[in-house]
């Protein structure tokens, strides 16, 4: 690679993955989005995916827009079934791809895709551009449109060998330093590469965005996959480094994490997306450091559509009234201050409804109970004395990762539990040294973490993760 060299701790591509777990699969149009006609975003008269900030301008190009309604319109035709509907899902793609490659910009021996339009960061200074700008992220992105499409049996020979040579233009972006214009890696004073999504106007400069930059690497997992091309590779490997590397500055201990390395600023709007882009990281590495990171996202703040039925053990509550949006959601002005509390007490356990489960701000996470006398407080989670009965927010893990029971006759109680939070079996484990097992997911289980354990003696019992290691080391050997 031109004028790069970075530090690399060996995280290798994982290539054999199932469908589920490939780069952007997760992300699918849906049918009634296929052709928007109307709003900021929408298609012209050749199906281009353009950004029209006022109702009278002109479509502007959106490299990032484009690739992304493209991949997922790939996605979708490959789950659908109706031919017709694959026609359309599939000449949409194709018509991001060109436009792509006709408005491709060619300079420093690489392919450039050239946003449109003036853009300003509301929130984050120095993210300023005067159009044409160039992003990191949509030169990665474009990287996975590309080679998605030309693995695509229905398209023909000419445009398989175009969309590869136009992946492997973008690829050679990427691979350039920062001493030229355009730009979009760096390598930072101590030596770790990034893919910046907001290039600086010096070199060295940017806003070091931690979703862009994943999302960029997609694109080389995608070409990595289908060329085998080992300075992608390498590439990917010093990326996979620098997020390993940085993770505790992205991470904002039991809050929303941060957005980027300049600015670090907690996003609301982004955690969750870093927590679903850390579980594909562990999935395309086989590393267990990336599945750890995974969970401790999932611990600060963890997704907070779910609701179900509260357990409350027999005894005395404390409830709280907490400043929230109507229906329980966070809001920054209000940040969840307390306005009432009280005490209540149950002569035996009993259950409540609840909507959400989420982290409160400044305290750990709680339940809105929806119906009944106590509709609209909230209760703390706690597994002994109030929880969430059943199975929540899980980690799947590819590979299995290896848990350690502690040695010298400490006891350890595992669990089968059914999907509703009926313990159908417990059994206790014992041992006189440190002993492995592996596990294949990670869960919130009755209101705590557990890990589920797969294979041997203890098959598809689920052990409690506060009585048991596990591993978190770097790169997956060989």
């Amino acid at each position: 690679m031109t004028g790069l060299t970075f530090n690399r701790a060996g995280y290798r591509i994982v290539t054999d993955l199932p469908e589920g777990m490939r780069p952007w699969r997760d992300r699918p149009t849906a049918w009634e989005n296929v052709s928007p006609s109307t709003g900021t975003y929408h298609l012209n008269a050749d199906g281009v995916y353009l950004y029209y900030p006022t109702a009278s301008s002109p479509g502007l190009d959106h490299p990032v827009g484009q690739a992304q309604f493209g991949l997922g319109c790939v996605t979708s035709y490959r789950a659908e079934a109706d031919p017709a509907r694959r026609a359309v899902f599939l000449t949409r793609a194709k018509a991001q791809a060109e436009r792509l490659i006709a408005r491709r910009t060619e300079a420093r021996g690489a392919w450039w895709f050239p946003y449109g339009f003036d853009f300003t960061h509301t929130v984050h200074s120095g993210v300023s551009y005067t159009a044409p700008w160039y992003s990191g992220m949509a030169q990665g992105e474009v990287i996975s449109l590309f080679v998605q499409l030309a693995g695509l049996d229905e398209v023909c020979d000419e445009d398989r060998d175009r969309y590869m040579a136009a992946a492997a233009g973008a690829l050679a972006s990427l691979q350039v330093a920062d001493d030229g214009y355009p730009w979009a890696v760096n390598v930072d004073a101590d030596g770790y590469v990034w893919i910046q999504e907001y290039p600086g106007a010096d070199p060295g400069t940017g806003d070091y965005t931690y979703n862009g930059m994943v999302f960029a690497m997609f694109g080389l997992w995608d070409y990595v996959a289908a060329t085998g091309d080992e300075d992608a590779a390498a590439l990917y490997d010093g990326c996979a480094t620098t997020l390993a590397r940085y993770f505790p500055s992205l991470r904002n201990v039991r809050w929303y994490s941060h957005y980027c390395q300049t600015h670090r600023i907690p996003a609301p709007t982004y955690h969750q997306h870093h927590v679903r882009l850390y579980q594909q990281l562990h999935w395309q590495t086989g590393s267990a450091d990336l599945a750890d990171a995974t969970d401790r996202l999932i611990d600060d703040v963890p997704a907070q559509g779910v609701g179900g039925t509260v357990q409350f053990a027999a005894g005395s509550h404390t409830l709280y009234r907490l400043d929230t949006a109507a229906d329980g959601s966070w809001v920054e002005a209000k940040a969840d201050a307390e306005l009432e509390r009280k005490t209540v007490t149950f002569s035996r356990s009993t259950q409540a409804p609840a909507s959400m489960r989420r982290r409160i701000q400044g305290r750990g996470v709680y339940y809105r109970i929806s119906a009944g006398t106590y509709s609209g407080w909230w209760v703390g989670e706690s597994w002994t004395t109030a929880y969430l009965r059943g199975q929540y927010v899980p980690t799947v893990y590819r590979p299995a990762r290896t848990v350690t029971f502690p040695g010298g006759g400490t006891t350890v109680d595992v669990f089968q539990v059914e999907a509703d939070g009926t313990v159908s079996g417990i059994k206790t484990a014992v041992y006189w040294s440190p002993t492995d097992a592996l596990v294949s997911r990670r869960a919130v289980v009755n209101g705590r973490a557990m890990y589920l354990i797969t294979g041997g003696s203890l098959d598809g019992y689920w052990v409690p993760a506060s009585a048991v290691t596990a591993d978190a080391s770097g790169p997956a050997a060989g």
